[in-house]
């Protein structure tokens, strides 16, 4: 039993200790008729009172500390049932031998015992009404915790497959680039490697984590953008214009990287026509933005960066990421975890 169910307990025996025993207060009225057969008794009324809440709260804490009434045989219940049933009637039997002792004897002696068992059976039936009831919300809950973990687990897995499908696709399209820097510059090739390593390092490091902080992400963007530089070298420009505070916002990883890893990708880069790429914070949203210059023969794609983006948001944060095309600019604007 949780502390939840403990106090419920303890509230419901009370009340039920209560009700049972509050007809004894109408003989507090004199010309009543209650009054003309019993005469009130403090003591009396508080032993009933306090012997009626000691025993439904120990018949509602027997019932629930164990596991008797779930998962368990017909034969289980019926033996279950009767052991209660015993303790029932044990428990008047005491009650009813030590009030004997402690009051006169000599009001309504005749009924004594009738109204006694017809309280027990009252209290018997309300305990089990609220036993009932708690079991329900313990199962309803064990099945709302049931429902998490599978709906996390499947959350966990799927965001796995997602991730698993970038890494090939940040692969080869690190190794395509690779490629074109050693056609036209091998000298450069060496230190392009010595570069993409410390990309492929943060990638690892980072490897277990869903959401890591905006800084931590920018790093890594100077990093990839210098590996653009050294490939197009006037021709590609980045700007990053994030004030401080927000570098301890949290993004999905490898998130800006996808982007800037389509627009090198998909856009012209040349001296004439240059690639320039900006990173800014509006309305809670980092902004990734690129001039639109789309190459005329697209490379190869796997169609899968932007959609994989939106559905790691969508499983991390709730969220869709924003996308804007004009004429002139490509916009991707991604929510943010956290603000300054």
């Amino acid at each position: 039993m949780d502390k939840t169910e403990k106090r419920l307990c303890l509230y419901c025996a009370l009340f039920i200790a209560i009700i049972l025993n509050s007809t004894k207060l109408l003989a507090l009225r004199e010309n009543g008729l209650l009054a003309q057969y019993w005469h009130f008794d403090l003591a009396e009324f508080a032993f009933q009172i306090i012997y009626s809440f000691c025993f439904c709260y120990g018949f509602i804490y027997l019932n629930l500390r164990g596991d008797q009434w779930t998962n368990g045989s017909k034969l289980r219940y019926l033996l279950t049932g009767f052991q209660y049933f015993g303790l029932l009637v044990l428990g008047m039997l005491v009650g009813g031998i030590i009030q004997r002792h402690i009051s006169d004897g000599t009001q309504l002696k005749k009924l004594f015992w009738s109204g006694y068992f017809s309280r027990f059976m009252a209290a018997g039936l309300l305990n089990g009404i609220v036993v009932k009831i708690i079991l329900l919300l313990r199962e309803g809950r064990q099945k709302t915790r049931e429902n998490e973990q599978l709906k996390s687990a499947y959350l966990e897995a799927e965001l796995e497959l997602l991730k698993g499908q970038l890494n090939p696709h940040f692969l080869f399209n690190s190794l395509s680039s690779l490629s074109g820097i050693i056609r036209e510059n091998p000298d450069l090739a060496q230190h392009y490697v010595s570069q993409l390593s410390k990309v492929f390092r943060y990638s690892l490091q980072q490897s277990g984590a869903n959401l890591v902080t905006l800084g931590g992400e920018l790093e890594m963007i100077r990093s990839y953008g210098e590996l653009l530089t050294m490939r197009f070298e006037k021709a590609f420009k980045l700007e990053i214009n994030i004030d401080k505070p927000w570098f301890k916002a949290y993004i999905p990883h490898l998130s800006l990287q996808l982007l800037l890893e389509n627009a090198a990708k998909h856009n012209i880069a040349t001296l004439k026509k240059p690639l320039k790429v900006q990173l800014y914070i509006s309305g809670g949203y980092i902004v990734f933005s690129n001039n639109l210059q789309e190459v005329s023969v697209p490379e190869n794609s796997t169609g899968i960066g932007l959609s994989n983006l939106n559905e790691r948001y969508k499983i991390l944060m709730g969220r869709e990421i924003e996308i804007i095309k004009t004429d002139a600019d490509f916009i991707v604007k991604l929510p943010l975890e956290a603000q300054p």
